[in-house]
């Protein structure tokens, strides 16, 4: 026949255990109490004028009995500070408050009718020990910088090492119709130029679309770096599995993978590997953000192409050093096109007006001229500093 177990059972197996555990430790506390004698001078227990209950339990005499409050609060269970048992209490109670501090956790503890001695030392040896306090007590961890990765500093030509990613998405018109249009943007991990590619949709074939034309237009591309989008995923396979099909021969199978695209992708979930092209993207997003408004409806998928390559050649002439001696600062134009040019405004007047204009072509230089005030305004400031 099965016994339930209720309350005063949970209550008497508590008492039990308390007087198990004080009898270990307070032996001779107890000795005294039963015989009538004063307990001794150099006892823990000594200022608490503690007395045995019916259970023979010892418990706190002190001053409040007279206190309107529970009896377990006007006189306490002592406990031992070498126990097991008042370990548990401690971990108890300080789960069941929430993980708070010392003071809250010593609390709680007399509150329910415990009087540790030495409570306050076993509560921070707790706390301590406690994982969830350590972690959202702990000091910020300062992380160091890893080494950066060889094809950062290797001297290759550009766009050797390269990394992308998407951007976007921008309206356009196309006859009666309102499509999305996206920006593929390549950045040089040594000169750090940049590349603006237009993307017809998020698909595979529209980015090895797109990458075909960079490397027609750019050359070779030995490392691309870029996060796990599907479609640079899908990329990858499928270039992989044509250079496979293409060719029967070990050697020539392996020539070609050496020399072609190779993809190396980041970590999942982990954007912040990717600070190289994120910021260069940042630089054209911002603005090109702040001109959605006048791009969307009023532009054909030729014309933000047009646009595009506009703003790559702006963001390109942008210093990469500091000028000293009155010297012209190096640009990544200068490493694309051996030239000292830097991108000038558009020639021509052109205001916001123009936007509206029947012909695409004012449309184009009119954001173009926005995109231009804008970055020299929110970038160029930003390198008046001099390091020192």
């Amino acid at each position: 026949m099965y016994h339930f177990v209720t309350v005063d059972d949970i209550q008497v197996m508590s008492n039990r255990i308390v007087c198990a555990a004080q009898a270990c430790s307070f032996s001779t506390e107890i000795e005294c109490l039963r015989s009538g004698k004063t307990i001794p001078k150099t006892s823990s227990l000594y200022k608490l004028d503690c007395f045995l209950d019916s259970e023979g339990a010892i418990r706190v005499g002190g001053r409040i009995k007279h206190a309107k409050v529970t009896g377990v609060e006007n006189h306490p269970f002592i406990m031992p500070k070498s126990s097991h048992i008042s370990e548990i209490i401690v971990r108890h109670y300080h789960n069941a408050c929430g993980h708070q501090g010392r003071t809250t956790t010593m609390g709680a503890v007399r509150s329910a009718g415990f009087w540790i001695v030495g409570l306050h030392g076993i509560v921070s040896s707790q706390i301590q020990k406690c994982t969830k306090c350590r972690r959202l007590r702990r000091p910020t961890e300062n992380q160091k910088m890893a080494d950066l990765p060889a094809d950062r500093i290797e001297v290759a030509a550009p766009f050797t090492y390269t990394g992308c990613d998407v951007f976007g998405p921008y309206t356009v018109k196309d006859r009666r119709t309102s499509i999305k249009r996206y920006g593929l943007i390549f950045t040089c991990l040594s000169s750090r130029a940049v590349h603006i590619e237009m993307l017809d949709d998020l698909s595979t074939d529209s980015f090895i679309n797109s990458l075909r034309c960079f490397i027609s237009l750019r050359g070779n591309v030995r490392l691309l770096r870029c996060d796990n989008g599907t479609n640079f995923v899908g990329a990858n396979n499928e270039l992989r599995r044509h250079h496979q099909n293409m060719v029967c021969d070990p050697k020539i199978k392996e020539f070609l993978l050496q020399h072609q695209c190779d993809f190396q992708f980041n970590p999942p979930e982990s954007s912040h590997f990717g600070g190289t092209w994120e910021r260069m993207i940042r630089s054209a997003r911002n603005v090109l953000s702040g001109l959605s408004g006048q791009i969307n409806e009023r532009l054909d998928s030729s014309s933000l192409r047009t646009l595009f390559y506009e703003c790559m050649a702006i963001i390109n002439s942008r210093p990469l050093t500091t000028v000293e001696n009155d010297v012209q600062p190096l640009s990544p134009n200068d490493l694309l096109h051996m030239k000292s040019n830097v991108v000038l405004p558009i020639p021509g007047s052109f205001d916001s007006d123009d936007v509206y204009s029947q012909k695409r072509w004012i449309k184009v230089q009119a954001l173009t001229n926005v995109f231009w005030k804008r970055w020299s305004k929110e970038y160029l400031t930003t390198l008046q500093t001099r390091q020192k």
